[in-house]
């Protein structure tokens, strides 16, 4: 399944995606831990990621969590292989 909406976003429609498979949490840049299962949407911005975990939604830089590649290298790798 085709999850990309177009190529900054991604949409976590499959439940049985394999990122699920061995890993259950990522770390965010401000040190907040998100359940992958939580994650509602990423946008790609440059060399970070925006993550949605709220179930009503987010705004992007209001209530979405930042992860960028500098600062947590795993989990934005993790991620951002949906991108490639």
């Amino acid at each position: 399944m085709d999850n990309n909406t177009d190529n900054n976003t991604y949409n976590n429609t499959d439940n049985t995606d394999n990122i699920r498979d061995n890993i259950n949490f990522i770390k965010a840049d401000n040190n907040t831990i998100i359940n992958l299962n939580a994650i509602r949407w990423i946008k790609k911005m440059d060399e970070c990621l925006a993550v949605c975990s709220k179930s009503d939604g987010c705004v992007i830089n209001s209530d979405t969590h930042k992860i960028c590649k500098t600062n947590n290298y795993d989990s934005y790798a993790l991620l951002n292989k949906y991108f490639n």
